[in-house]
């Protein structure tokens, strides 16, 4: 399956032009009704030729594979070419959905040894992805990886050592930071629509056996249809278990738990919006209430989180949650409160609601003020009045405003097309290594809290525990 020499031609030189940071787009999480405003505006798709194509290769073929390989094919351009699974019965599927031509593998490295392949998707285990990415950088491929970047923090450093020898575009699978939506919010928020922000309220709670990661397991699974030593890699040996593979997520040794899969996305879509590296200092609770069937991850977690001042926003505080045992019915919402209202980011677009805290005190009411003297009453109000003036009275704006995403938009889609875009010509993407380690910092840090029952200090400048 060789290439035509003017599109290997191209591709190598698209690929010297290197990765910076920049760009952004769709939601974190939440639901709010308000009055519609505006609507999020799609930038045209471009077309390109076939000298354009970019070969690609799954390497992952679970649920989030697939989801990955229907955004990129959506995106003018790309063609699946090869895929990579230690399950036999995902290859067969593969082939189903993209036809008897396509090559298959359990080893991820006969992947990386093909010269038709461009670019590679790895949607593993967390376990896997620094490994991964590393070979196949070196091995001269377009990295698109899923997060967290790294299944352990300090596999962090040596991602983006790799990155920058390579010269290979890699992008983290935050797919929300490639939102129009987020990059609305951040052009909000830079405006001062809601003020000074102080505080980032973020939860995302489920009620159903599958948000709880109990995956199906097919019949057919066994030593002989899953490549169960390979899988394994440098996770501690054991027997062949089913629920270890197929609900891997629930296992500290294979995934990174609530914050892993979940938080990362916030912490990628909140860095965006307020142009920040990150917090200093971590603290998580939590714990393992309802879905007690072996797994060793907890499924509520909590955690706490400061920012310091830094040139792009003052110091504010976060706090996120998941509970996996909602009797509630599951939801969620993402929202940034600052002294002049609050901006909601949800699935449907951007909310605002304006609320002005004033800095001028006010007596009477709830206050001392009713408990003085009738004369001291007459005197205080002098001395307000004095000390306060008459405030000069201001126009009233909306309290509400809605900001709506277009019918059908898919935030996958403009991730994908953030990928294609770097690999062809150099264009910046948002989420690289050092963005990509700067929001799973704080999130495996999170892991390191909740297990070691204390505070964890993170340089988010040199993405390190201190």
């Amino acid at each position: 399956m060789s290439r035509p020499n003017k599109r290997r031609d191209f591709l190598r030189k698209a690929s010297l032009g290197g990765i910076i940071i920049g760009s952004s787009r769709r939601s974190l999480w939440g639901r709010s009704e308000m009055l519609h405003r505006d609507t999020l505006t799609l930038a045209p798709k471009p077309i390109y030729s076939a000298n354009d194509q970019i070969n690609l290769a799954m390497i992952g073929c679970g649920i989030q594979g697939f989801s990955n390989a229907r955004a990129a094919l959506q995106v003018p351009g790309f063609q699946i070419v090869a895929a990579c699974d230690l399950y036999e019965g995902r290859l067969t599927r593969m082939k189903e959905v993209y036809g008897d031509d396509l090559y298959t593998t359990r080893d991820y490295r006969e992947i990386l040894e093909r010269d038709d392949v461009d670019a590679v998707c790895i949607s593993t285990t967390d376990h896997w992805h620094d490994h991964m990415t590393i070979a196949a950088l070196n091995a001269g491929k377009a990295v698109y990886c899923e997060k967290p970047m790294v299944h352990q923090l300090d596999e962090g450093h040596a991602v983006i050592k790799a990155q920058k020898k390579s010269g290979k575009p890699l992008i983290i699978g935050s797919q929300r930071v490639s939102s129009i939506g987020v990059e609305k919010a951040k052009e909000l928020y830079e405006s001062g629509i809601i003020g000074e922000l102080n505080l980032a309220d973020i939860r995302y709670d489920r009620a159903s056996s599958n948000g709880a990661w109990q995956y199906s397991i097919p019949t057919d699974q066994g030593p002989d249809t899953v490549d169960w030593d390979s899988y394994l890699g440098d996770a501690p040996q054991r027997d062949y278990d089913a629920k270890r593979f197929f609900r891997w997520r629930n296992y500290k040794d294979y995934g990174t738990g609530v914050a892993g899969d979940l938080f990362v996305h916030l912490f990628s879509s909140l860095h965006v919006v307020t142009s920040s590296i990150g917090p200093e200092r971590i603290y998580a609770s939590g714990g393992l209430r309802f879905w007690k069937d072996g797994r060793d991850v907890p499924d509520i977690t909590l955690g706490l989180y400061d920012y310091p001042e830094r040139a792009a926003h003052p110091a504010f505080n976060v706090q996120m949650r998941v509970n996996f045992v909602d009797g509630s019915g599951g939801g969620s919402h993402a929202r940034l409160i600052g002294s002049e209202g609050v901006m909601t980011l949800a699935w449907d677009g951007i909310h605002i609601q304006k609320s002005k805290v004033s800095t001028v005190p006010t007596y009477g009411g709830w206050d001392s003020y009713a408990t003085f003297s009738a004369q001291q009453q007459k005197d205080y109000a002098k001395w307000h009045k004095a000390h306060y003036g008459d405030p000069r009275p201001e126009m009233n704006g909306p309290k509400e405003m809605s900001y709506k995403y277009p019918e059908g938009y898919s935030d996958h889609v403009d991730h994908w097309t953030n990928f294609a875009k770097a690999i062809r010509d150099g264009t910046e993407i948002v989420e690289d290594g050092t963005f990509g380690l700067r929001a799973a910092g704080p999130a495996l840090a999170t892991n390191n809290s909740y297990y070691e029952r204390r505070v964890i200090n993170w340089d988010p400048k040199d993405m390190r525990i201190v």
